[in-house]
């Protein structure tokens, strides 16, 4: 049974006033489309009991004694958001977060007389408390809330006991459920069946959802390629709301973005998402050319998107030269690894002339400047991104070690200073297009040359 959920849009006078606000401004209700007027929700929330193995696993002592703790104070407390979903779909979560009727200063309150660290306190501002229990296991714990101003990127909440309307706050119906420590599945905006059925829906109005914060719009496609089964079951009717709002992503910080982003590009679909993203008009605001090279991706993903490539495969793609990395990595903020990573891959990518097929892979890792574990990863990633079948003659070559050190070029008569890096350079080019056979003897015996050549094309006085 259902019936529509009038009770959520008159919530102020239910609930005590217990306000929190990120700034001064005044608390201020929000406005409902009649889409979310006419949202239907369960009468009894409870769908199901789980009692799988996946279930029980979760029960550490830690888990056990924060649930005691709860039980003692007399506050509610349940499992919420992406652990219920894994339970359901059979899989045993990495980590929980909890919601409960407690608010932050019960919780601090609570916590200091049980005499339970209190770890990163920036989270007490969005109703956040996280726990150390027993000095093993740390829990997020966050107050029921309901957003009451938003501004696409931040809300003003006003706390809550109600499981209801907190569940009407969240963004897709399956992260809108909650997990009781029985085993019972609470799901109010019919989130089971959308699970079943791998849809992705968004609570009540998709436009007011995105509106809220528009960084749900890359959270749509990084759910989807967790959820869906098929690369192309999407609604028309969201993608028409993605796309007439994907403007607000430019007010989202790179950060964020760059967080949703990369988890997509590491889930399914990624390729057949990231050319979805582009047809909504996502790439001008989170850094990408406004015309993005679809036609590279394209050969990418036809060659290699089975080789389970790197996050930085896909975007590199679609970058035409190292500037548009430049203003890729200005936007996004990811970190140095990735960045050199896509530089790399952008410089590199292009067929190579060579004796042997995989000698100029060799040489990049060889003469990388960067450290060479880094190289080699960034080498193996390059011919993954060519579906180059020297992928695995790649993977199957040892790094030889260069014989010549700087003591030895001392010891052989090159004078200290700037001679050092050229001789060094042209020896290590003699020892590579020798397929790294020539002794350490026999390299030295090129020195006196090198000496005299240098000598002659140094400038005179």
């Amino acid at each position: 049974m259902h019936t529509i959920c009038l009770g959520i849009f008159n919530f102020g006078r239910n609930i005590s006033k217990r306000v929190y606000s990120t700034n001064n401004t005044t608390l201020r209700g929000r406005i409902r489309s009649k889409m979310d007027q006419d949202l239907k929700c369960r009468e009894n929330p409870v769908v199901l009991k789980l009692e799988s193995a996946e279930f029980k696993s979760i029960f550490t002592p830690e888990v056990t004694d924060l649930k005691n703790l709860f039980d003692k104070y007399n506050y509610e407390i349940r499992v919420a958001g992406g652990a219920v979903r894994d339970l359901l779909m059979g899989l045993t979560p990495t980590d929980l977060d909890f919601a409960t009727t407690a608010t932050p200063k019960q919780m601090k309150d609570m916590f200091t007389t049980e005499n339970i660290r209190m770890i990163n306190a920036n989270g007490e501002k969005h109703g956040t408390i996280t726990a150390r229990i027993n000095d093993k296991e740390s829990f997020e714990v966050t107050t029921l809330r309901i957003d009451i101003v938003t501004d696409g990127r931040h809300a003003e909440v006003e706390f809550t006991t109600d499981w209801k309307l907190d569940a009407n706050r969240r963004d897709l119906t399956i992260n809108s459920m909650f997990l009781g420590f029985d085993g019972s599945i609470y799901d109010y905006f019919f989130g089971y069946e959308d699970l079943l059925k791998r849809r992705i829906v968004f609570v009540g109005d998709p436009e007011r959802r995105v509106q809220e914060d528009y960084l749900r719009i890359l959270r749509y496609f990084r759910f989807y390629g967790k959820i869906a089964d098929n690369p192309n079951n999407h609604d028309e009717n969201t993608l028409r709301v993605l796309k007439e709002n994907v403007r607000g992503l430019q007010n989202i910080s790179g950060e964020r973005i760059w967080v949703e982003l990369k988890k997509m590009l590491q889930g399914n679909f990624a390729g057949s998402l990231l050319k979805t993203m582009l047809d909504v008009g996502v790439a001008e605001y989170i850094g990408l050319p406004t015309h993005p090279n679809v036609e590279e991706l394209d050969r990418v993903l036809k060659r290699a998107e089975h080789l389970q490539l790197h996050p930085m495969s896909y975007l590199a793609a679609l970058l035409t030269d190292l500037d548009d990395v430049t203003v890729l990595f200005s936007r996004l903020k990811f970190s140095g690894y990735d960045r050199d990573l896509a530089y790399f891959l952008v410089e590199h990518r292009g067929d190579k002339i060579a004796s042997r097929p995989l000698l100029p892979y060799e040489k990049l890792v060889l003469n990388t400047k960067i450290k060479q574990k880094d190289a080699i990863e960034y080498v193996r990633e390059l011919l993954k991104y060519r579906g180059d079948a020297l992928l695995q003659q790649f993977n199957e070559w040892e790094v030889p070690r260069f014989p010549i050190t700087g003591k030895m070029l001392k010891d052989a008569g090159v004078p200290p200073g700037r001679m050092y890096g050229p001789i060094i350079n042209k020896l290590k080019d003699i020892w590579i297009e020798n397929e790294y056979k020539q002794s350490e003897e026999e390299l030295l015996k090129h020195i006196p040359d090198m000496i005299e050549e240098y000598n002659m094309k140094k400038p005179k006085k």
